[in-house]
């Protein structure tokens, strides 16, 4: 099915959600760095969120998530923006781990709980902003609902899921953030809370084929979807004349030597692991351009 995300409003404007299909997504992501299923879910999940945290930015604003809980995995990063376009990659795709105490992926291993989330925005300003917390779990939901109460002072609860098929391929991805606003009763809160606790993981929701309105409408009863978009995508913003400025920048001493040494250049971007080839005469004819 295709993947979108959906922006939602109930209790009369105190309560905001998002909720997003990313399996193309994600699979994409699969694909393109050969991620084991620990890996594909840590990175896939993460994705999945910096997804819906990109749609709350406006215009030409933009966001990167970074994950460093000090586990085997390494580092996770995550770019968004409010155009729904997501790119992202781990340090080390290959992790793998044996399933946790309950059978599952173990994603908590992976990250590590020794470090912190890192979101830097880029809202147009002279400095972007930045708001960090400690890692308290290392599944990621619990982190990222952590990081909206502390850094963003907005009580939110956050679910990431990836399933992962036999043939290690993603079988289905998405997750939620429901926000709760100003003006909310105790009662309601109670009752949101209560549906919270009660919904099946969101991965049991999309494999079966719940749309996910329907999510939503079990979570948070009347709920209005204000807009759907189904422009959400992988897209990276690498290209050759990038990489080429960013070998000229190595300046000519440095260009000299790689081209005595090894008489080409090969690029990989982390983030579509895309490789970028220079001949030698393509560096030769950068070194006449500088």
């Amino acid at each position: 099915m295709q993947d979108y995300l959906i922006r939602a409003t109930a209790y009369e404007g105190k309560v905001r959600a998002f909720a997003v299909r990313t399996t193309g997504i994600v699979e994409e992501l699969r694909r393109r760095h050969q991620t084991t299923p620990t890996a594909t879910a840590a990175l896939g999940r993460t994705v999945t969120a910096a997804l819906m945290m990109g749609i709350m930015l406006k215009g030409e604003e933009k966001l990167t998530v970074q994950v460093k809980g000090g586990g085997p995995i390494g580092q996770i990063v995550a770019d968004s923006n409010a155009h729904g376009e997501v790119r992202g990659y781990v340090d080390n795709p290959a992790v793998d781990l044996p399933l946790n105490q309950i059978g599952k992926l173990d994603v908590a291993g992976a990250v590590g709980t020794d470090g912190f989330l890192y979101v830097i925005k880029d809202l147009g300003l002279k400095e972007p902003y930045r708001g960090s917390i400690p890692i308290v779990s290392g599944e990621l939901g619990e982190d990222f609902t952590y990081y909206f109460a502390k850094s963003e002072q907005t009580p939110s609860a956050v679910a990431l899921g990836v399933l992962v098929d036999v043939d290690y391929t993603v079988k289905t991805a998405g997750g939620f953030i429901i926000q709760l606003l100003p003006g909310l009763t105790d009662d309601e809160i109670a009752q949101i809370e209560k549906e919270l606790a009660a919904l099946p993981p969101i991965t049991s929701l999309l494999d079966r084929g719940d749309r996910l309105e329907d999510i939503l409408a079990t979570l948070l009863p009347g709920a209005e979807v204000l807009e759907r978009r189904d422009d959400i995508r992988f897209q990276c913003k690498c290209s050759r004349e990038r990489v080429e400025q960013t070998l000229i920048s190595l300046g000519r001493d440095e260009l000299q030597q790689i081209l005595e040494e090894d008489g080409k250049a090969e690029i990989v971007c982390h983030f579509c692991n895309e490789a970028y080839r220079f001949s030698r005469e393509d560096l030769e004819a950068i070194l006449k351009s500088i």
